[in-house]
């Protein structure tokens, strides 16, 4: 018995919850939707007068942040995942360019078929749980007596779903009807909510040729993985020769005079061997610099939780670190995420002019989700140059989403995904 009362509570909160969030999404995605609509019409009948070559792509912008955004509540309430496949636009593009880019992605044009989904069918089946989950109150309310305000009692003044009320009889069949509207909303209502995210995966998914622009996509992020780790190999190289190797080589000079100098001139001798003691201690620093910039010791022993703590620990602002993992994630995702990490933060530190910092870290349904928050002047988003673009890159190489929030004034706050499993 106390167990189903437990489970009815449980049900109960459930259909409350998906109620309030199916509400949330419904007014948000009312008014985004419209608004950016508008402005997508707008700008794109400006492109041939020139003003919206430059105002298209920030609108666009904004339409994929907006869908990003709607992508993280459908994975976070309800476990839908809706990977998004827009096509990279090269670093530093003209205005032109990034127009015409946007323009020709398939993508872009989903998102603005999604736009006019969620503004009037998705608008409904957002509303659906608010609905199924508030509607009995007013059938009870009739059977309360407020079917006085509408009725004479003789003649049908109103109508609860297909009952007609002309008096107290029939009042209290609609509460009745109410109370089994209201027993059905504790399965039907988080049903219903998860029902709108898989119509909007349809909508805002490629369709036909998602496998193909799959294929596309990884093939880029893997082309451009590639290009990376050249990248990284040549700096770690120039690093070594114009460094350690370099400071080693100065050390065997030193070691050779001192052979030469030690019976002759014991005092330049024992000076040289201080030398060469100091240059050795510097080539070993600078090494282990380097091995903690290609993986960090402590993400290797410690895993990335704690890799985590030790970079918020060493930034200027007042960090809060929240990680709740139950093991250890993959090596390459680990590496991927700790470095992705390290990026936003020396975003927020070098840009925001923040003064505090919340990281949460977590994994639930299979994801690996980070959250970073700051108080800073927020403006921040991805291609503006500040690094974002590269990570979003990065992340894709292992079919991760990045989505940024960062309104001008603040707070910026960058949410990473990345699908893996705990060892």
């Amino acid at each position: 018995m106390e167990s189903q009362r437990f489970e009815a509570r449980a049900r109960g909160r459930e259909a409350l919850v998906a109620g309030a969030r199916g509400l949330l999404v419904a007014v948000t995605g009312l008014a985004g939707s419209i608004g950016l609509f508008v402005l997508t019409v707008v700008s794109l009948l400006l492109v041939p007068v020139g003003v919206g070559i430059v105002t298209t792509p920030r609108v666009l912008t904004a339409v994929r942040a907006f869908a990003d955004a709607r992508r993280l509540v459908a994975a976070r309430w309800c476990g839908v995942r809706i990977r998004p496949v827009y096509r990279p636009l090269p670093e530093g593009a003209n205005p032109w360019a990034r127009c015409s880019g946007m323009l020709r992605d398939p993508a872009t044009w989903r998102d603005v078929r999604w736009l006019l989904f969620d503004m009037t069918a998705g608008w409904v089946t957002a509303l659906l749980p608010a609905v199924l989950v508030l509607y009995p109150l007013e059938g009870f309310a009739l059977a309360l007596g407020l079917w006085r305000v509408f009725t004479d009692g003789t003649h049908v003044g109103w109508w609860y779903g297909f009952v007609p009320i002309s008096g107290q009889a029939s009042a209290l069949a609609a509460g009745a009807l109410g109370a089994v509207l209201l027993a059905a909303s504790l399965y039907l209502s988080p049903l219903l909510l998860r029902l709108h995210f898989r119509v909007t995966r349809a909508v805002l998914a490629s369709g036909e040729g998602e496998l193909a622009e799959r294929v596309r996509v990884l093939t880029e992020t893997r082309r451009e993985a590639v290009d990376t780790s050249a990248a990284e190999l040549r700096r770690i190289e120039r690093d070594l020769h114009d460094g350690a190797q370099a400071r080693l080589v100065a050390v065997g000079m030193d070691l050779g005079t001192v052979e030469a100098l030690i019976e002759k001139d014991p005092a330049r001798a024992k000076h040289l061997l201080a030398q060469a003691r100091r240059s050795s201690a510097e080539a070993l620093t600078e090494l282990r610099d380097l091995v903690r910039g290609i993986h960090p010791p402590v993400l290797a022993e410690r895993g990335l939780g704690d890799a985590i703590r030790a970079l918020a620990l060493s930034l200027p602002p007042v960090s809060e670190v929240d990680v709740d993992l139950a093991g250890r994630v993959e090596a390459p995702v680990e590496s991927a995420a700790y470095f992705a990490v390290s990026e936003v933060l020396a975003n927020a530190v070098k840009h925001s002019g923040a003064d505090r910092l919340w990281i949460d870290v977590h994994h639930r349904d299979g994801t690996l989700r980070i959250t970073v928050t700051d108080n800073g002047r927020g403006g921040a988003r991805v291609g503006a140059g500040s690094g974002l673009g590269g990570i979003e890159r990065r992340l894709g190489t292992f079919d991760g989403v990045l989505a940024v929030s960062s309104p001008a004034g603040g707070p910026t706050r960058v949410t990473l995904e990345i699908p893996c499993v705990l060892s």
